[in-house]
């Protein structure tokens, strides 16, 4: 999403790097230079100036004269100010001290009310919360079965109005929310999301009934769903919301969208309640706390490492990890042990968002298209061999090779060029851990020699000539000065 911004943002601090000091032209230059970037990227004007206000004010003072790098001090107040638009800390969850903590979620139709609910259950469910869904938008039959799908798949249960009730769509949203308070106490459910109906446009009838809802189950935290890609529409669309139901914070999602981003960028300043979540994706695990941090980060070409790691986490098992690191070392990583891996690799999201964290990744990298069917392609060509084959690669011949293509649909080059990469980094980390074994070899045997101790022969001294105390004498001194008889005793002055 933020793309085009970042490549603008680069460019800018680019032309800043040659610059041993900057003047005052050269700061309103940089200042003229990120208004067009943020106003191209769809950020609501009243944003753009109070940032660049705020940029000014600290880039012309004090505080920019004494730095060392002044094009890193911009570039520093540049990011620091970017964190505070986007909401300046990352919002804690705290739970009420009488179960369940109530959530409700509102939104206009098709921003993605029902599937972020199902995502957030699923997220409070990996704090260890016992959440329960609500099926409230009666007036789309859809939306509960819906809703008692995604429940299914992360096994929370959906509470909602009868069968036939929910079918005639005729229910009244109100007593299913009342219910199902009643409902999630009975069940020692802690956590109660309320998924309610939304409209294609703001209506009096639309908010009045997300207005009664909110009366009835007194949420803990209301969450407006937005659209990243309706751009600076999803601000005015926050501020009605928020003028009828008083929100919490926003849930922003298609963040991963081709959108320019401008709704992100403006809606903590504008209806002054921060992004809580941030939907990445369409899978249900693409969710998470928003962290201005990290994204202020990300749009500024540092990368976002605390994510490649939290996500590095949770799709990697430690242990596993280790012992396939540990056998990669000695030579005997198995293509099994590469199919693992992979796999691993896959849970963390597409290989072009995982290269978008890195930071210092060059841009022309960073824009290159990773084609993700290329891990299945390898995946198809390993797991078209049998187990010797995987554990043996050297034992494929010909006819081998020519089964293994045909079984996985490729071509016996593909199948070549695989094994023979994989050869090569089993024997590069081999050589690799060879030497990093015998270094730590020659560390532990200096380890263990015992300093000052005895090496003689017990009983026995030394024998030591006494010319090795002897001074010179002053003849031999002076033989060792240049131009005297006998040479300099220093190459190049004899």
């Amino acid at each position: 999403m933020f793309e085009s911004l970042s490549d603008r943002f680069d460019g800018i601090f680019t032309r800043l790097r040659g610059k041993g000091r900057l003047s005052d032209a050269d700061v309103d230059e940089v200042l003229r230079e990120i208004r067009l970037a943020l106003l191209e990227a769809d950020v609501n004007l009243t944003v753009v100036k109070n940032l660049q206000a705020r940029i000014r004010e600290r880039a012309v003072g004090e505080e920019l004269s004494r730095a060392l790098n002044p094009a890193l001090q911009v570039k520093k107040i540049v990011l620091e100010e970017l964190t505070e638009t986007l909401g300046g800390e990352t919002l804690r969850i705290t739970y009420a001290s009488k179960p369940p903590t109530v959530v409700l979620m509102a939104g206009l139709q098709g921003s993605g009310k029902t599937t972020n609910s199902a995502k957030l259950a699923r997220w409070f469910k990996a704090q260890g919360r016992n959440p329960l869904m609500v099926g409230a938008d009666l007036q789309r039959p859809a939306a509960v079965e819906q809703l008692r799908t995604l429940g299914r798949q992360i096994d929370v249960p959906v509470f909602s109005a009868p069968d036939d009730v929910v079918a005639g769509g005729q229910g009244d949203p109100v007593d299913v929310a009342r219910g199902a308070v009643a409902e999630a106490r009975r069940l020692g459910r802690d956590v109660l999301i309320v998924d309610t109906a939304g409209r294609l446009a703001i209506d009096a009838e639309l908010m009045d009934q997300v207005r009664r809802i909110s009366e009835e189950v007194q949420p803990d935290y209301t969450f407006l769903v937005i659209d990243a890609m309706t751009g600076q529409d999803a601000v005015g669309v926050a501020e009605s919301f928020h003028a009828t139901l008083e929100l919490d914070g926003v849930i922003l999602t298609k963040l991963d969208g081709d959108a320019r981003g401008g709704a992100a960028l403006s809606v903590k300043e504008v209806v002054g309640r921060p992004i809580a979540f941030a939907s990445t994706g369409e899978k249900l695990e693409d969710f998470d706390l928003f962290h201005p941090d990290r994204l202020a980060g990300r749009i500024l070409g540092e990368g976002d490492l605390a994510t490649l790691i939290e996500k590095a986490e949770e799709a990697f098992e430690q242990e596993e990890a280790e012992a396939a690191a540990a056998r990669l070392m000695d030579g005997t990583f198995t293509l099994d042990d590469f199919l693992e891996q992979m796999q691993a690799l896959k849970k963390m999201g597409p290989l072009s968002g995982v290269m978008s964290m890195l930071p210092g990744i060059p841009k022309e990298v960073r824009d290159v298209e990773i084609d993700d069917r290329q891990i299945a392609r390898i995946e198809g060509i390993i797991r078209s061999m049998t187990p010797a084959e995987r554990t043996k690669p050297d034992i494929i011949d010909n006819s081998r090779r020519d089964r293994i293509a045909k079984g996985s649909g490729s071509s016996a080059t593909e199948v070549t060029q695989l094994v023979g990469q994989f050869k090569q980094m089993r024997q590069m980390m081999q050589q690799m851990g060879g030497n990093k074994f015998a270094k730590r070899k020659a560390k532990k045997a200096k380890k263990g020699r015992k300093g000052g101790g005895r090496v003689t022969p017990k009983g026995s001294a030394p024998k030591i000539p006494k010319e090795a105390f002897a001074l010179p004498t002053l003849e031999e001194m002076e033989a060792q000065l240049p131009g005297r008889k006998g040479g300099s005793g220093l190459p190049g002055l004899d």
